[in-house]
């Protein structure tokens, strides 16, 4: 352990508020208008369709020449709708999964370490990968289950304005779709978070064998170890099919609901018009309208996917609110050499002590090495004295200033750390030396290169 003290200072850093803020509602709001726009364009064309096909049928296209242009309209911008829609829900997706990782990865780095401690490394890679994706998918997905629900109720008003007869037996059957939809977001949202848990414990035993190859592979034991991470491969399969099976009933029900629903409006539609109460561009009119308000059973996917983002959601909160490492206020002296003092120091884990450091003091440029039995406390010491973490009990002060009571950026200036495994990113030697709470200038990285004696 090497402690000097840095005269170099370094300006507050600059917030964009990338991790602290959403995209805002813009995005899903954009989804929501296209989304509306087109379900209210498919209300408004089987009333049009079915206009034109009866003056059609009684004088020619002569007559029907506007509103066969409306009908073209209507289709066409249908058409551009749903292609705008494709496309914002495309850019909702990402800037919310961006948003959600960039939070959660900001709350994991600023937390307290110890706070950490109970998220594997596997796990939380697949809550800011997997789970970050789907929670950003949940705002579009929100946004298109709300718009198509404009669908089948505008369809039903505007079945109701054609024939009350036929509404009156479409909304016999609406209560039946809204029973299964009802018991599908019920049910599914138990089975979608026991999935993820599963899927994640999967992940940290696959990453934990991953960095022990050599071990293992030295020991023999790859067939152990296979078992040992595809072990909950079982459970998964079962949580995987138990999810699929609710949503499948839930398609499966609708899927006969709704045929039923279409063929009873169609049937009392045709003996409306063998009365001479319908003409045949309403019957026409009806029979879609019957379709697009019995097609409220499709909303399971959109809904099984606001469920699934909303459980990912959960998940990637436990990172996001971990609790953040505070700091103070306080400055170092400009004329102190660095001296490290542990006063009192206590450090309990689980109960048990496992550091108890009082009257350690370490002069200012000093190169001290820690010796010690595995579990002795060396890490936790070397934690403790650079505040990787807080003690329980005592003070840790460098200069005669708490660490506690320094700002972020005197602490992470004045105090580096050198890990056993460093995890270096792509470039030169000099830009890995170069890293860290400030930049270094070419010149800095070569003293210290040398006084590291690593020139």
């Amino acid at each position: 352990m090497r402690t000097s003290r840095s005269r170099a200072r370094r300006a507050p850093d600059a917030r964009d508020g990338t991790g602290a803020a959403g995209p805002g509602r813009a995005p899903e709001a954009l989804v929501l208008l296209c989304s509306v726009a087109a379900a209210l364009t498919a209300v408004a064309q089987p009333v049009v369709l079915g206009r034109t096909l009866d003056l059609m049928l009684r004088g020619g296209a002569d007559d029907a020449g506007p509103w066969l242009a409306a009908s073209a309209g209507l289709l066409l911008g249908e058409l551009l709708l749903d292609s705008l829609t494709a496309l914002f829900t495309g850019g909702c997706n990402a800037a919310w999964t961006a948003s959600v990782r960039a939070r959660a990865l900001t709350g994991l780095l600023g937390a307290v370490p110890d706070r950490v401690r109970p998220f594997p490394p596997g796990d939380v890679g697949t809550r800011l990968t997997l789970n970050a994706a789907d929670a950003g998918g949940a705002p579009a997905a929100r946004a298109a289950l709300a718009a198509s629900l404009v669908t089948p109720l505008g369809a039903l008003v505007a079945l109701a304005f054609v024939d009350v007869w036929v509404a009156a037996c479409v909304c016999a059957g609406l209560p039946a779709l809204a029973l299964v939809l009802r018991t599908f977001a019920r049910d599914t949202g138990a089975s979608v978070a026991a999935y993820q848990r599963t899927q994640s414990r999967i992940a940290s035993g696959l990453l934990e064998a991953l960095e022990g190859t050599a071990t293992i592979g030295a020991a023999g034991t790859a067939d152990r170890e296979r078992a040992r991470v595809l072990a909950p491969l079982t459970e998964l399969a079962a949580q995987g099919r138990d999810m699929w099976a609710l949503h499948g009933r839930a398609l499966g029900r609708s899927g006969v609901l709704v045929p039923l629903l279409v063929l009873v409006a169609t049937g009392v539609g045709g003996l409306r018009l063998a009365s001479g109460d319908l003409s045949v561009g309403e019957l026409l009119a009806a029979g879609r309208y019957a379709q697009l308000t019995a097609g409220v059973g499709g909303a399971a996917s959109l809904l099984g996917a606001v469920v699934r983002g909303r459980e990912a959601r959960k998940r990637t909160l436990e990172l996001e609110r971990l609790p953040a490492l505070s700091h103070g206020t306080a400055h170092l002296p400009p004329t102190g050499t660095g001296e490290l003092e542990l006063r009192g120091v206590r450090v309990v884990r689980d109960g048990r002590e496992v550091l108890r450091a009082d009257h350690v003091r370490v002069p200012g440029g000093s190169t001290v090495a820690v010796v010690g039995r595995s579990g002795a406390g060396k890490s936790v010491l070397a934690a403790v004295a650079g505040r990787l973490t807080d003690p329980d009990e005592g003070q840790v002060l460098l200069d005669g200033v708490r660490l506690d009571r320094l700002t972020r950026e005197a602490l992470r200036t004045e105090v580096s750390f050198a890990f056993e495994r460093p995890a270096l990113s792509e470039g030169t030697v000099a830009e890995a030396v170069a890293s860290g709470a400030r930049r270094a200038s070419p010149e800095e990285v070569r003293r210290a290169a040398r006084a590291a004696g690593a020139d």
